[in-house]
């Protein structure tokens, strides 16, 4: 099965429990070889999180921050456990968490409380990302309130994005109404990422809104390659690259398929070129190794050589290459009681992003597949 097809069937089968419950075992089995040394650190890592929701079903940054980004992140990597509403070692935790965002989803489809005062002005962020939790649940779901509860607050949730992007195409850190129509490039990916999660599970995204948040970040690139931060301050200009927001590019690309689209590329060899990996605290690198690995797990082994012929293969970047070096750093900065505590968001953030990056091996979510 081609690699077309096979993203094809995924999508199809998200409407379909009982296939994509088949296809969930056919990724566990026909998967990389086990390491056990990573599979203890996931579990450590996962046991925290389980043990760090809070009671009502959300989790939160450091002094009760970001709930809904948090809780969206949080979900996102008990999913890639393999566990569902129905089934696994953390559905009680799942059911909780969805049970959260329901309640909290506004008339409006805003997922989140923009009276929070931690996200009043950065809601988007919640949006986004519950955005794309509640998309990667809904396919499995097999109550049929439940279920029509999530489509009504999925499919509201995509107006309220196509409705809050600007008119450059891009998203600022509210809405375009709301913002003045300042846009910047991290909560665009955000909002993309969402509504490709979306189009994965069935519920319809209208074309232009992707288009337009395509031509966005293209129109963000430099003549290097990379992104800048925003349109709304003025021209691309080299030298205001920001590499994470360049490589959360990389990610979007890839997840729908351009894998040969000439900024794609462009995109990822500003990466390669910037991005040490594995070599310690740098700016927003939770944020950036978030995107970055998926990136180049949808490399593999063989496609950077595919994308860039000339290149020696004693330079490409690998999966295997990736893992060898992150993963053993990832190891050496895991605490004792399984979470990450790097960064000022704090350590449920930390241990969600380090969780995603060591679980995409298991191929599970749609969002995350090569």
């Amino acid at each position: 099965m081609s690699n077309l097809d096979r993203r094809a069937f995924l999508a199809s089968s998200l409407a379909a429990p009982a296939v994509l419950g088949a296809t969930r075992l056919a990724a566990q089995d026909k998967g990389p070889k086990k390491s056990p040394e990573v599979d203890a650190m996931v579990d450590k890592g996962l046991e925290w999180i389980k043990k760090n929701q809070l009671g009502d079903g959300h989790w939160e940054a450091q002094g009760g921050q970001y709930p809904t980004s948090m809780t969206a992140l949080a979900g996102m990597v008990l999913l890639m456990e393999g566990s569902t509403l129905r089934e696994g070692k953390y559905s009680d935790q799942l059911v909780k968490a969805v049970t959260w965002f329901l309640a909290r989803t506004q008339p409006n489809g805003l997922l989140g409380n923009p009276n929070n005062a931690t996200e009043s002005s950065r809601y988007t962020y919640g949006h986004g990302f519950g955005l794309m939790f509640l998309a990667s649940v809904y396919g499995e779901e097999e109550d049929q309130d439940r279920r029509k509860k999530l489509e009504t607050a999925i499919r509201k949730a995509v107006e309220f994005t196509g409705n809050a992007q600007t008119k450059r195409g891009g998203w600022g850190y509210v809405s375009a109404k709301d913002g003045g129509d300042f846009d910047e490039g991290s909560t665009t990916i955000t909002q993309l990422q969402a509504l490709r999660a979306a189009k994965n599970a069935g519920i319809p995204v209208k074309k232009e809104i992707i288009e337009n948040s395509t031509k966005y970040l293209r129109d963000c690139t430099t003549d290097r390659g990379g992104i800048i931060y925003s349109l709304s301050t003025g021209g691309r200009i080299n030298g205001q690259e920001r590499p994470a927001l360049t490589a959360a590019a990389v990610a979007c690309a890839f997840s729908s398929g351009q894998y040969n689209d000439e900024y794609a590329k462009k995109w990822l060899k500003y990466c390669k070129d910037n991005i040490p990996i594995g070599k310690g605290r740098l700016s927003h690198d939770e944020y950036q190794s978030y995107y970055l690995s998926q990136s180049i797990y949808v490399l593999g082994e063989d496609r950077y050589g595919d994308l860039f012929p000339k290149e020696p293969k004693a330079s490409w970047w690998t999966w295997s290459g990736y893992k060898e070096a992150m993963f053993d750093y990832l190891k050496t900065q895991q605490n004792a009681d399984g979470s990450w505590s790097s960064g000022y968001i704090g350590p449920v953030y930390s241990t969600a992003i380090n969780l995603t990056i060591l679980q995409l091996d298991k191929g599970i979510l749609p969002i995350y597949h090569r």
